[in-house]
């Protein structure tokens, strides 16, 4: 019987995303400071589980049940009840700002106890509010949890995870959701990933567009001051703010480098450049091979036969010669055949690359996740 164990690095795909600096609209970019969405949670339970429900020993379960059976005038008896079909979970949402009375939004769900699945499960009516404490409107519905998990005399059968579910439309709102986005006739527009040089042009465009000529002015790198004409009406307001959202604007993005070493995965942004370097890698490969012997006893005698085990091992490495690794220009498809030149795995590409930082020869950030 013979066994090989090679030792190899595992190819996975390399992404090298082909970048020009293209304009982009102020809204991709950038958002209107106060216009943004809000969080709402709540605490509810989860009904209609086969079985899958927290465990009685869960006292908050049960102490919900209990207080909610006392709503409707019941009254349970003082002993544990035994609700292994519902489940006591979290519900959070995502309000749009503006929503007004009646909008229907989708709601998340998730497991706080012990509960095995809430497939097949209802949300009970669960108030939802915002960080003040204030209650937006009210949650109810059955669950779509996307997955599966059937168990059965030790087996067991999963797809997804079933402890979290999605209600569709399932949070009502009782309340308008006002915002308030204009502060002494001004508004902020407020960058997604701040940059000095990105908010300079966004004021730039702001103030080379017509009606709104010199208003706009930087306070940071996150965000840019537009002050409005005066004496506008509340269409007017709209419809410049709208005139400012879809300016153009070419974004300064940071020169990154992003490895992932758990999968392999490298991402070159479109600014990192390469400073000429000279590179000589590697690879080293080791093979194990096992054998087992069973010697036969000598004739005529009555020893039974013994095991005996060998190993060989070998190795082998794949010396290249050194390369000379020249990028002329900043975009990535340079980059892209100036280490396809190299002819390595993307694994090795990541200690190249993280080489290249040290060495100073990459001009960027280096990103390790």
């Amino acid at each position: 019987m013979k066994t090989k164990i090679i030792i190899l690095s595992i190819p996975i795909l390399l992404f090298l995303l082909f970048f020009d600096a293209n304009a982009a609209r102020i809204k991709d970019i950038a958002t209107i400071q106060g216009a943004g969405s809000f969080q709402a949670i709540g605490y509810g339970l989860v009904t209609g589980l086969n079985q899958t429900g927290d465990n009685p020993q869960a006292s908050f379960t049960v102490q919900s049940v209990v207080n909610m059976l006392k709503r409707f005038g019941l009254t349970p008896p003082s002993i544990n009840p035994r609700t292994r079909n519902v489940a006591a979970v979290m519900v959070t949402a995502n309000i749009p700002a503006f929503a007004a009375a009646g909008t229907k939004v989708d709601v998340q769900v998730s497991s706080i106890g012990d509960a095995s699945s809430l497939q097949g499960g209802v949300l009970l009516m669960t108030p939802l509010s915002l960080s003040n404490g204030a209650i937006v409107g009210m949650a109810q519905g059955p669950l779509s949890v996307g997955g599966y998990d059937y168990q059965a005399f030790g087996s067991r059968l999963g797809k997804n995870v079933t402890t979290s579910g999605r209600v569709p439309n399932g949070l009502i709102l009782e309340r308008n959701i006002n915002s308030n986005f204009i502060n002494n006739n001004a508004v902020i527009v407020t960058l997604r990933e701040p940059d000095f040089t990105t908010a300079q042009r966004i004021a730039d465009a702001i103030n080379v567009s017509p009606g709104l000529n010199g208003t706009a002015t930087p306070i940071d790198a996150g965000s840019v001051q537009v002050q409005l004409p005066g004496g506008l009406s509340q269409s007017q307001i709209f419809g410049f703010i709208a005139q400012i959202e879809g300016l153009n604007v070419n974004a300064d993005p940071v020169a990154r480098v992003v490895i992932n070493e758990r999968t392999g995965t490298i991402v070159v942004g479109g600014n990192v450049q390469l400073l000429p370097a000279v590179i000589a890698h590697s690879g080293l490969e080791i093979q194990i091979q096992k054998q087992v012997l069973v010697p036969q006893p000598a004739p005529f005698t009555i020893r039974p036969p013994q095991i005996a085990e060998s190993a060989e091992i070998t190795t082998q490495e794949e010396v290249r010669a050194a390369s000379a690794l020249v990028v002329r220009g900043a975009t990535v498809q340079d980059i892209a055949d100036a280490l396809n030149l190299l002819q390595v795995k993307p694994r090795d590409l990541i200690a190249i690359f993280q080489a290249l930082k040290e060495s100073g020869s990459l001009q960027g950030e280096l990103i390790i996740q």
